[in-house]
């Protein structure tokens, strides 16, 4: 560390010392790319690079985020610190915002652009069986006339997506609740409620996974099946790890909390998962209307 600092006595503003993390997380990541890249084109030895990168990459971080929850609890971190994190915290889900809308930007465009545009008359000569149908559900009504895309069902809006829907939900309400519990000094019903919704986190991740299993083995809906299918698990996939992602950062921040870490007065590294999570339920209620319903 950098700063000097007196004993009991917050710095103006910590600069921690130079690091070997970001690096090491680098590596990390390189052999996750590495790896999923030639796991996908059939090397076998892509799927060990692929899990030393994530074990690789997983211990880097625990170490990283160690760090910097022994810098907080010593408290090296001032207010300065504080509007710093919230800054990052607020830039990193606009992030995530531009991020969903450029599929959400991909779904719209291929469902009121591109199949209504390859249906019409000006491109009859260049695809004469195709019908400019959505969701396009069956060969010939898709954008592989000569029937590439096997037929398959859609998924609907009942009974999973809306059970996840009211799980999620309730796992906003439940939040909130233990927040409001954190502000009032209320620990231990702070780490009940957070307990809760770290379980119907992973309920929501559990029927997630039934549903996939279920349109693959059922409704034979898949990643190739045509612009729906892709559209459909790039949406619904990326949302589920984002859940995964909120669900871990809840995890941590209830042990923490368990730990005795986080006063009512300065906890934002509470709020900063809240705000995630949050975010993660406005995304589902999006794909659920425009997804499912639509």
């Amino acid at each position: 560390m950098s700063a000097t600092t007196t004993h009991g006595h917050t710095p103006y503003y910590f600069v921690p010392g130079p690091s070997r993390h970001p690096a090491m997380a680098a590596f990390g990541l390189f052999w996750v790319i590495l790896g999923a890249g030639q796991w996908i084109n059939g090397h076998g030895w892509g799927a060990y690079a692929l899990l030393f990168g994530l074990v690789w990459w997983a211990f880097i971080l625990t170490q990283w985020f160690g760090e910097a929850i022994r810098e907080s609890e010593g408290g090296l971190y001032s207010d300065r610190i504080d509007v710093s994190f919230r800054w990052s915290m607020g830039w990193f889900i606009f992030s995530e915002v531009m991020f969903f809308a450029a599929f959400f930007g991909a779904l719209f465009w291929s469902r009121g652009y591109s199949i209504p545009t390859l249906g019409s008359l000006d491109n009859a000569l260049l695809w004469p069986d195709f019908a400019g149908l959505w969701p396009s559900v069956s060969p010939g009504a898709t954008a592989s006339p000569a029937g590439t895309v096997e037929a398959f069902s859609t998924m609907g809006p009942w009974p999973i997506p809306t059970i996840n829907t009211a799980l999620l939900l309730t796992s906003g309400v439940t939040l909130t609740i233990a927040h409001h519990a954190l502000i009032a000094g209320q620990r231990a019903k702070t780490i009940g409620f957070m307990w809760l919704t770290v379980l119907l986190g992973i309920t929501f991740l559990g029927f997630q996974g039934y549903e996939y299993f279920h349109a693959y083995h059922e409704l034979n809906l898949k990643m190739n099946s045509g612009i729906f299918g892709s559209t459909f698990f790039l949406l619904t996939g990326f949302h589920g790890f984002h859940v995964f992602v909120g669900m871990l950062m809840l995890l941590f921040i209830t042990l923490r909390l368990m730990k005795g870490h986080f006063t009512s007065e300065r906890h934002f590294g509470f709020e900063g998962a809240a705000w995630y999570w949050h975010f993660v339920d406005v995304v589902w209620l999006g794909l659920y209307v425009v997804v499912y319903w639509l």
